[in-house]
């Protein structure tokens, strides 16, 4: 339930700030005919969003293994590698997105195009979509229960929905600079996990090798069925008896991971 309160949230969140900063700099320049084409954009990136996540689930449905274990593995190592390139992009854009952002719409403004601006929110919209579909996707093949899952899913979106409205309305005190940092480095932990479940499901196909096939087994102290372990493993990728290549690539992940994030700006 967590992880995809989490991943909703944030990816709802991040939609909502950049299609609030269109819309009220739209106003602040008097331009409001431009906010229906915006709406537009928006409308349709959701329903491309819901098609494509309609998809990859039908299609992941009908195989069979080890064709199941191999889609399965891959969609975990892209959902672990996007929602990496999200993190960072996210910290390094943070600073001029507002700006770039303004210096489209003068763009799409002076051009008297309402179509930039459909395109404009459609690829803004569609973007968060489509990543928020893959690492739900991912994510499910962690969770700890599907009821719970689905749940989660739709309060971080109504959250990030409220949130969005409230800071476009002036109302809202979140810290968004503290939300982002926390959210990264718990996604960082979650893409850890994505990354190792990912290698587990291609050795289940045989497709990786497993080297030392469980470095240890922990599973009678603390079961990977249980409530906390599925819990770990929805969060945190927990596996009771993992092999030597998952424990590798985990940690050395989390370790470059953490050290990129970490390390200082460099100064022009």
């Amino acid at each position: 339930m967590l992880s995809a309160l989490l991943i909703t949230l944030r990816e709802g969140l991040e939609a909502a700030l950049i299609i609030g900063i269109i819309l009220a700099y739209l106003v602040r320049i008097g331009y409001r005919q431009g906010l229906k084409p915006v709406w537009l954009g928006v409308s349709l990136a959701v329903a491309v969003s819901l098609v494509a996540g309609a998809a990859i689930f039908l299609f992941a449905g009908e195989l069979s293994s080890p064709a199941e274990e191999i889609f399965e593995g891959l969609a975990m190592f892209i959902a672990a590698v996007v929602l990496t390139w999200m993190i960072f992009w996210m910290r390094r854009q943070a600073v001029n997105i507002k700006a770039h952002l303004q210096a489209q719409i003068d763009s799409v403004v002076t051009a008297g195009s309402s179509l930039g601006l459909v395109v404009l929110a459609f690829v803004v919209v569609v973007r968060e979509g489509i990543e928020t579909v893959l690492f739900l996707f991912a994510a499910t093949r962690m969770a700890e229960s599907a009821v719970l899952f689905a749940t989660g899913g739709f309060l971080g979106l109504a959250a990030a929905i409220g949130i969005g409205y409230s800071i476009y309305q002036g109302t809202s005190r979140l810290n968004l600079r503290a939300f982002f940092n926390v959210t990264s480095l718990v996604l960082v932990v979650f893409a850890a996990g994505l990354l190792a479940h990912g290698i587990h499901e291609l050795q289940e196909a045989a497709v990786l090798p497993t080297v030392v096939e469980h470095v240890w087994d922990i599973n009678h102290i603390l079961p990977e069925k249980s409530g906390v372990g599925r819990f770990l493993t929805a969060i945190a990728g927990y596996n009771g008896n993992p092999s030597l290549v998952e424990v590798v690539a985990y940690f050395v992940y989390l370790a470059l991971a953490l050290g990129f994030y970490f390390r200082p700006a460099e100064r022009g």
